[in-house]
């Protein structure tokens, strides 16, 4: 019954034998040298930089202006002139945007992020004070410049929100 486990011998079928072990019998595998690649890891600001990117791209909402495909910026008449000017935020529409006003919006929110991170490295002890203080305020400009130009941006969006 041992030999009944061994793997050749549970096939019954004499052909699959002779394939099996005839080409391997006159035919031997080369001894391949190959050697596992050496990968490195990134360094942690490339990786910073990728997650950015990425997270800049998700909140433009470039998934949306790819299946949808919108123009980059929009026109309107002006009723009192009768010219036309360019309207980069759609307005009225909450679910849809024009190319501009996503990436503007994306811009916003990754400077906001960035003024946290600069608030954070404002708090390392071994860096001057001078330093801390040019980090500290970068970091806090940035934050409140976005999200005034982000509650600008709702407000254009939406003309009657919070009001």
């Amino acid at each position: 019954m041992a030999s009944q486990t061994d793997s050749t011998s549970i096939y019954v079928d004499p052909i699959f034998h002779i394939l099996k072990i005839i080409p391997f019998s006159v035919l031997r595998p080369p001894r391949l040298r190959l050697k596992l690649p050496n990968l490195t890891l990134p360094s942690p600001m490339t990786v910073f930089a990728l997650v950015l990117l990425t997270y800049f791209m998700v909140v433009s909402g470039i998934v949306y202006d790819v299946i949808v495909e919108p123009p980059g910026i929009g026109s309107t008449q002006d009723p009192a002139t009768g010219s036309v000017r360019p309207v980069v935020f759609l307005p009225g529409r909450v679910n849809g945007q024009y190319i501009i006003e996503g990436l503007s919006s994306g811009f916003m929110f990754v400077l906001g992020g960035i003024g946290i991170v600069l608030m954070d490295l404002a708090l390392d002890k071994n860096r001057a004070k001078s330093v801390k203080v040019s980090y500290a305020s970068a970091g806090i400009s940035s934050l409140i410049i976005a999200y005034v130009m982000s509650m600008l941006f709702i407000r254009i969006k939406i003309p009657a929100y919070l009001r």
